[in-house]
């Protein structure tokens, strides 16, 4: 009885404790590599998008040869224990096909590039800035400072539309006027204004047309081209400055309004 002791029991506590040191200064030494590796990578010139994917996925490499180690030292053969690994990460892939999915989104958006850390983009029925695209999702900042986080695989698959790529953006207005107002004149003061913005740019030159016969008012449509940038100072102030000098030129803005006739 105490050979069997001597033989089998203690060899395998001591394997068993030898494994949980194992495990709990390896979890250690690999949350020090990836911060210094975390370090390294923000100090470097790799583009912003790549940096927090890369740093996934070395965190879950370095996991899962723990893993491996560990095993090893428990007394498991390492090649059969990564032929039960494969053949549970396929179970494990039918399993979670979504989560594959994802990962392979996350893997075509950084190699096509559509998007990248920083873009404000619009996918899925929302809005934000990039903020990172990880192993599974990515991570949006929406202008009222909400965080989005849009699964890989349903980005890759969806249409995006991205206002960061182009230099310059194209500012729309529509402004309703009262049939009885002078058209040239409106022309002429949503010309003053759009062009005399300091942001606008002179090439290519303000657009400014009536559009549109509504039931209640003659609409305009001026257009101007800005930095990407000044995209919303630019709509803002000229939204602004229309209504101070509509009301300075006797320029009426019609609202919808209803006759109600009573019978006697």
């Amino acid at each position: 009885m105490e050979n069997i002791l001597n033989s089998m029991v203690i060899p395998f506590v001591k394997n068993v404790a030898l494994s949980i040191i194992v495990l709990l200064v390896g979890l250690v030494v690999i949350r020090r590599i990836t911060e210094f590796v975390g370090k390294q990578v923000e100090r470097s010139k790799m583009d912003d998008t790549l940096k927090p994917f890369m740093m996934s996925l070395i965190g879950g490499i370095l996991k899962v040869l723990l893993l491996i180690s560990v095993v090893g030292i428990l007394g498991v053969e390492t090649s059969s224990f990564v032929a039960v690994l494969a053949a549970a990460g396929f179970a494990i892939g039918l399993a979670f096909q979504g989560s594959l999915s994802n990962f392979a989104g996350g893997v075509l958006l950084l190699i096509v590039r559509p998007i990248k850390v920083g873009d404000y983009i619009e996918s899925n029925g929302f809005g934000g800035t990039v903020e990172a695209i990880d192993i599974l999702n990515t991570t949006l900042k929406t202008p009222d400072n909400k965080v989005v986080y849009i699964p890989n695989g349903d980005l890759s698959n969806s249409s995006i539309v991205n206002y960061s790529i182009k230099e310059t953006r194209r500012v729309d207005w529509k402004f309703g006027v009262g049939y009885e107002q002078d058209g040239d004149k409106v022309k002429r003061v949503l010309n003053e204004i759009v062009t005399a913005h300091p942001l606008v740019l002179k090439d290519p030159e303000v657009f400014v047309r009536m559009s549109e016969h509504g039931d209640s008012a003659v609409v305009f449509t001026a257009r101007a081209w800005v930095n990407a940038p000044d995209y919303f100072t630019v709509f803002f102030d000229v939204m602004e400055t229309v209504k101070k000098r509509f009301d300075e030129e006797g320029i009426s803005i019609p609202y919808p309004q209803m006759d109600l006739h009573m019978p006697k």
